[in-house]
């Protein structure tokens, strides 16, 4: 069975949702900014709900959004931390279950971005490299869970990348689970948000390292493997 293109799947993505920003009929945005970010220095939440559709998504994208911007596709990061107003009885109901959800979203950037911030210093003194601030909404490296802000830590000497993630689930549920996570190309782990920074920067260094050995000792495993065959195809000169 021929496996789906993933760079197609996306695209489809991408197109469906900007059709549903720009189809006014069937669709509406609420946005909340959140300004005084010490790394972001603001963003703008995007509440994105569709009625043919039946879907209420979450949307953050960079900087200080006003009514009626135009926000491309690629400039928003999905947060799957959504509205639940469904058990509101009515409109002043569901516009008090709104504030609550929305505010308890507002603390969880404010409070990712702080410990982001926090993280810079000693991030930097134990990689022993500058700390660039990458904005951008998709990164280079695989991570276990959802991003919360299109913001991350990255050291290039290290390709190490560190951003806040969170779990999903519904903003009724109140402010959601949240975490620091460290990734490189292949490993990956999520550090509590409260964690001391060097205590988890050092242990990610050494699951790193530690990873780099079992690597590189499969790899000289495999090739004395093929040494050994290639030393038992001479004994064989007629393969079947």
């Amino acid at each position: 069975m021929l496996e789906e293109d993933p760079t197609a799947r996306r695209n489809a993505a991408e197109e469906l949702l900007r059709r549903a920003l720009l189809d006014d009929s069937s669709s509406v945005a609420v946005s909340l900014k959140v300004g005084g970010l010490p790394l972001s220095d603001a963003v703008t939440v995007i509440f994105h709900g569709r009625r043919d559709l039946g879907t209420l998504q979450t949307y953050v994208t960079r900087g200080s959004r006003g009514a009626g911007a135009t926000v491309a596709a690629s400039e928003l990061l999905r947060v799957p931390c959504d509205l639940d107003l469904a058990d509101a009885e009515d409109r002043a109901e569901a516009e008090r279950l709104y504030l609550e959800q929305a505010t308890a979203l507002r603390d969880a950037l404010i409070g990712a971005d702080v410990v982001l911030d926090v993280w810079r210093e000693p991030l930097g003194e134990l990689v022993g490299s500058t700390i660039e601030v990458d904005r951008s909404v998709a990164l280079a490296v695989r991570l276990p869970a959802p991003r919360l802000l299109p913001i991350a830590l990255v050291a290039p000497e290290a390709q190490l990348v560190v951003t806040p993630v969170c779990s999903a689930r519904t903003l009724a549920e109140g402010k959601p689970p949240m975490g620091i996570a460290c990734a490189q190309q292949e490993v990956a782990r999520v550090y509590p948000l409260a964690d001391d920074p060097a205590r988890c920067v050092e242990d990610f260094l050494a699951l790193a390292a530690e990873h780099a050995r079992a690597l590189a000792e499969r790899l000289d495993h495999q090739e004395a493997s093929v040494e050994r065959f290639l030393e038992l195809s001479d004994d064989f000169p007629n393969p079947v």
